[in-house]
């Protein structure tokens, strides 16, 4: 029996969501409306940004009517509870892209994702919106020669090819890696720029603007059902626990629980537990060493890796711990709670800090604060995204592997397009590769379990 992924109740309280907006439970509206022009499924970042840039598109006088869908509270998915980073690939997945799909795509991935640091910067700077972002720079340091090895190897690849992106990455090694980088033990460490921000209140900041443009949002309002095909007129069917309506267009910004309202997804969109928490430190070390003004990723070894981000009062953020519990697949594949702890990771990120950075050691660092959270995983490492394969008026933008703060913004503006004008996919600067196809439905693969480093034991339970 397939089990269709659907948002789970009294979900922990992640850091992001600590201070709650007036917005968190707001609707516009007592009632629903019988009937919108287009209806968005999803209140997080893919949502709050799809309604974002189509009000922002469309000629005032032209505006549609825009109903937005939240099952809980307004980004309480994926985005309230990651590791607040803004952080553009430049050299790693992009050299898997390069291996499978060449090196124009890796190039235009790439290009995509750093192009989200300025559009970022501009829309909360045109927008005024409060988020706490600060671009600086990311260390990626790995503590492993063996994956020292094929990242660098990788890097020098796309180098050669010509992409100055990636040329960009500075990479040290050895002493001068554990310089830049202040980690213990560094065998590597790249070096790029790179955001950080509180999630939460960029996505309010958002959903305040397409308000007062005339959205329509609903929290607490969960969809059950899309009509299996439209009425006469073109006309979709949404079907929530309080209520239907009728929509010309329905864009599904659901991230991991896709599956649960867009059946053709199941298995290749899937529910992905992580986990994530906050780090106070009492005695920063003086000096800084590092100051730790920069996002990390610390790699233990392929696949086993942490990351983390310096918050303006002091505290770390850091999720990862994929080490404790990746061999237990219940744990974390296509599971959706994230009311409950993955308890073999429930104190993984204790004494953390004073393991792996130098200069720790008497900060009395302690963990305040561990969160789930629910990603959307791929069973291609690929967002989903474009109009949804025989379903004329249903679009998608989900499934962002966990990377989506370097992808969701600019490519729901490109989904705008494509409602607004009818721009083709291929005209709207989304990376090729993100577009959703049925040859892509119909691949039997998963790279979610292959990519997993499981072992032998647990891949015979498959």
């Amino acid at each position: 029996m397939t089990i269709r992924p659907f948002p789970v109740a009294n979900s922990i309280t992640p850091y992001w969501r600590s201070e709650p907006d007036s917005l968190d439970n707001h609707r516009s509206t007592k009632s629903l409306p019988e009937k919108a022009d287009l209806v968005v499924i999803g209140a997080g970042y893919a949502g709050a940004s799809t309604a974002y840039h189509l009000l922002e598109q469309a000629e005032p006088s032209e505006r549609p009517s825009i109903l937005i869908l939240e099952a809980r509270q307004v980004c309480s998915g994926a985005t309230g509870r990651n590791g607040g980073h803004l952080k553009p690939d430049v050299y790693n997945f992009v050299g898997t892209v390069a291996e499978r799909y060449g090196a124009e795509a890796a190039t235009e991935l790439a290009a995509f994702e750093c192009a989200h640091l300025p559009a970022i910067e501009a829309v909360v700077e045109k927008e005024k919106i409060q988020c706490d972002l600060q671009v600086s720079q990311a260390h990626d340091v790995q503590l492993d020669e063996a994956h020292t090895d094929k990242l660098y190897n990788a890097y020098k690849t796309l180098i050669d090819s010509g992409s100055a992106l990636t040329k960009s990455a500075a990479y040290t090694t050895g002493e001068e890696a554990e310089r830049v980088s202040g980690v213990k033990g560094a065998k590597s460490c790249f070096s790029y720029r790179a955001g950080r921000l509180w999630p939460y209140k960029l996505i309010v900041g958002l959903l305040k603007k397409s308000i007062a443009k005339g959205a329509n949002l609903q929290t607490n309002t969960p969809v059950v059902s899309v009509s299996e095909s439209p009425d006469e007129e073109g006309r979709w069917t949404v079907t929530t626990l309080r209520g239907s309506i009728i929509a010309k267009k329905v864009i599904f910004a659901s991230n991991a629980y896709t599956a649960g309202i867009l059946p053709q997804y199941q298995d290749k969109i899937v529910p992905v537990r992580g986990i994530c928490s906050r780090i106070v430190v009492p005695n920063p070390p003086i000096p800084a060493s590092p100051s730790l003004d920069s996002s990390y990723t610390v790699r233990i070894k392929e696949g086993i890796y942490e990351y983390l981000i310096a918050r303006p009062d002091g505290s770390i953020i850091i999720g990862g711990a994929r080490s404790v519990y990746v061999q237990d697949l219940k744990l974390w594949y296509n599971n959706t709670d994230d009311a409950t702890l993955i308890e073999p990771a429930a104190h993984h990120f204790d004494g953390y800090m004073q393991k792996y950075f130098n200069g720790w050691e008497d900060t009395g660092s302690y963990t305040d604060r561990v969160w789930t959270g629910i990603m959307g995983y791929t069973s291609d490492d690929l967002p989903h995204v474009g109009h949804v394969p025989g379903k004329p008026g249903q679009l998608v933008i989900a499934g962002f592997n966990g990377h989506g703060m370097p992808q969701i913004f600019l490519s729901a503006k490109g989904v705008a397009q494509m409602i607004l004008k009818g721009t083709d996919f291929e005209e709207t600067g989304i990376p090729r590769i993100f577009k959703t196809t049925q040859a892509r439905l119909d691949n039997k693969g998963n790279t979610i379990l292959s990519a997993s480093h499981l072992d032998e034991k647990v891949k015979k339970q498959l």
